[in-house]
């Protein structure tokens, strides 16, 4: 993907290419990557200069606010304060009058002093430590060459940091996560040292180097964290925990509070000890080389490291993200991961889930179960949808929505129902889970029909057939080829494949047998579609479930309400294109089926049915009262499914819930019939809605996008 330079707003130096520790899962000198060793051990004159050069010329270009630049090694403490003081005065200086510079350092913290912390003092540098706990679980890993404790020179270190006059340079404490050790003792040792901020850091693995679960669980991080998170929040947070705190951040919508979490695009760059430009540092994990620009500082400007294909491929939210991960329902909290951690040799590279994957996902969904932070989060497109300019982003955004909403409820059927449905519903079952395991996608079209929903409600009411799971497994393994035959029901002579077509029988059993060439004989009767200018619509009259508007639906169609309906939906589009083209657009992306309807809808009742995926419409042949009912059955289905993810309103109150879904609906189908006492009495309803107590903070601002689309 191409688009304007993303600026980079971080800079990561490396003053010093050794260190004092021996750290047993150092990332730089215990993993892949090895050009440590080739490189200058202490940073030069020359390269600080052009480092500073570039970052105030690329912050002076991009008109930026800030910019932060955390000094690094190995121990970048071993530079000593000469060359440290010369780092930060040429940086300082440079960016004086350009903007402003959040200047800190990492540090293992074994040699840091008063002369250190004097000179940070005198220029603003904030002094982060790292630190894994009591001694048992900080000597696992950070001990020096001979095997000695490096634990008491850290905590000396952080009393004198401590003190009231270095107190205002303390950044925070960095722990790496070791699921081998006690996550209430390591946290309970950390608290006790009352650092401002506390940031737990999951250990750097890949999938061909997967990080150590101990006790053979898929999820022993999640569990690690959500044991601190438990203790934290037992103490009143008495700090913050930047990753907890960036995952509520995420779920409400708000941004990631690190790199690891939250779709952000990369605006981290590495400058080396020898001035190479370097892809950010936790690459070094996947393998040789993986950071590499080929760039510099002499020669190359920051605008064309921004433009590396690497630091680009982190640039673009979510559509930067592997298949599998776009369609997770905690990918905006989790971003897919630490981009190092989703590595594969085996020819996916990054195209890949983070190795942490179900721990990020457990983490995420047991911390919104704890504090519900999620319920204040508008979706992607909250605001376009809202104001009726969303072409389809939203629209598909609620789409994957629905989708696990329909995943859960497939779930609970299978834990209330399946256990006594027999035979048929393990087979089904189980193909279903094969399948997924196959290809997820595989299974989309199953989550994605309107009425896989329906017929699930139902069996959890007791009002509907477990059988029919069979059906709907059948119509994606046959079409996918997955299977030669599959057994499904057959209700009154007719075998249904959901989003396919049915089978008539010609002998009357319950079951029948299906194999591929079914699907072609002189039995089989596919949906009949309407493709119109980008719409590609199936007219769905056979679905057992799609029974769901609150009107009587119609029989099947004859051929000759078949070419009525050919004839009439495209003028109904056109229709609906030139008046609503954001609005037909996102109806593109989302709409599906079309179930003709026995009679019109009643405009005064909020029945979704098949949501947005799936309207429910009379046949009539003038177009524009196709085109409105059209419109206010997607409006009304949009709503439906938001209401799914956004909390907007007080659901006991069903005159707002009436009001809100009418007023939403006029907004749009006033465009597609002129009417000034039609626009008048929508403007009144908005403005009754504006004033209703039953509104959430998240209702007032989608009733404030219906109020900018009048």
């Amino acid at each position: 993907m191409t688009g304007p330079t993303v600026p980079l707003r971080q800079l990561v130096l490396k003053v010093h290419s050794r260190c004092d520790l021996a750290c047993r899962h150092c990332y730089i000198y215990e993993h892949a990557d090895q050009s440590w060793s080739s490189r200058p051990r202490v940073i030069s004159q020359e390269t600080i200069s052009w480092t500073a050069l570039r970052l105030a010329e690329h912050a002076k270009k991009h008109q930026l606010a800030s910019v932060q630049v955390i000094l690094h090694g190995g121990e970048p403490l071993l530079a000593g304060p000469a060359r440290l003081r010369a780092v930060c005065e040429a940086l300082t200086t440079a960016l004086h009058g350009v903007c402003d510079l959040d200047l800190r350092i990492h540090t293992n913290a074994v040699q840091l002093g008063e002369r250190h912390l004097d000179l940070f003092a005198e220029y603003g540098v904030r002094v982060g430590i790292s630190l894994d706990g009591d001694r048992a679980a900080n000597d696992r890993h950070r001990l020096f060459a001979n095997g000695r404790s490096s634990h008491d020179k850290v905590l000396r270190a952080i009393a004198l940091l401590d003190q009231d006059r270095y107190r205002h340079l303390y950044a925070g404490i960095l722990c790496t996560i070791d699921v081998r050790n006690d996550p209430v003792a390591v946290y309970d040792a950390l608290a006790a040292l009352g650092p401002p901020r506390i940031d737990f850091l999951l250990p750097h693995a890949t999938w061909d180097e997967p990080p150590l679960r101990p006790d053979g669980t898929g999820t022993p991080y999640a569990k690690w964290l959500l044991a601190i998170h438990r203790r934290w929040s037992e103490r009143g947070r008495p700090m913050p925990v930047r990753l907890f705190d960036s995952i509520v951040s995420t779920l409400g919508g708000g941004p990631g509070l690190t790199e690891a979490m939250g779709l952000e695009a990369a605006d981290v760059v590495v400058v080396e000890t020898d001035g190479t430009y370097e892809q950010a540092d936790s690459l070094k994990t996947a393998y040789d080389g993986a950071p590499v620009t080929g760039k510099d500082v002499f020669q190359h400007t920051l605008d064309q490291v921004a433009r590396h294909p690497g630091i680009a491929a982190r640039q673009h939210g979510l559509d930067d993200l592997c298949a599998e991960c776009r369609t997770c329902p905690v990918v905006r909290s989790c971003g897919g991961g630490l981009f190092a951690h989703r590595y594969r040799s085996d020819g996916t590279g990054f195209d890949n889930p983070s190795v942490f994957c179900a721990d990020l996902k457990e983490l995420i969904q047991s911390i919104d179960a704890r504090t519900g932070a999620s319920a204040t989060r508008p979706i992607e497109g909250f605001d376009a949808l809202a104001d009726g300019s969303d072409e389809g982003p939203g629209v598909r955004q609620l789409a994957r929505v629905r989708q696990d909403i329909t995943r859960g409820l497939l779930t609970a059927v299978h834990e209330e129902i399946g256990p006594g449905a027999g035979d048929g519903w393990e087979r089904s079952w189980q193909l279903a889970l094969d399948l997924g395991r196959r290809d997820g996608a595989l299974l989309e079209p199953l989550l994605s029909h309107p009425y896989t929903r329906t017929w699930a409600v139902r069996c959890l009411d007791g009002a509907a057939s477990p059988a029919h799971l069979a059906s709907l497994v059948a119509a994606l393994a046959l079409s996918a080829g997955a299977v030669e035959k599959t057994t499904v029901p057959v209700r009154e002579g007719v075998a249904y494949l959901p989003g396919l077509g049915s089978l008539r029988m010609r002998l009357p059993l319950p079951t029948a047998e299906l194999a591929a060439h079914h699907l072609a004989g002189p039995d089989w009767e596919p949906l009949h579609r309407v493709r119109a200018d980008g719409l590609d619509i199936a007219l769905d009259d056979a679905d057992p479930h799609r029974d769901c508007f609150g009107i009587p639906v119609g029989a099947r169609l004859t051929d000759a309400e078949r070419e009525l309906w050919r004839h009439v939906l495209p003028q109904a589009w056109a229709l609906i294109r030139e008046a609503l083209p954001a609005v037909a657009s996102g109806m593109a992306a989302g709409v599906r089926v079309i179930t003709p309807l026995a009679a019109p809808p009643d405009p005064e009742h909020f029945v979704p049915g098949g949501g947005f995926g799936a309207l429910g419409v009379p046949l009539d042949l003038v177009p524009e009262r196709v085109a409105v009912n059209l419109v206010r059955g997607f409006r009304l289905g949009v709503l439906d499914a938001l209401l799914d993810a956004c909390d907007l309103y007080d659901e006991s109150d069903a005159r707002t819930g009436a009001l809100l879904g009418d007023t939403y609906a006029r907004a749009a189908t006033d465009a597609l019939r002129p009417d000034a006492e039609a626009a008048r009495r929508t403007r009144a309803q908005w403005a009754e809605l504006s004033e209703t107590g039953s509104l959430t903070a998240l209702g007032r601002r989608f009733v404030d996008g219906i109020g900018r689309s009048l």
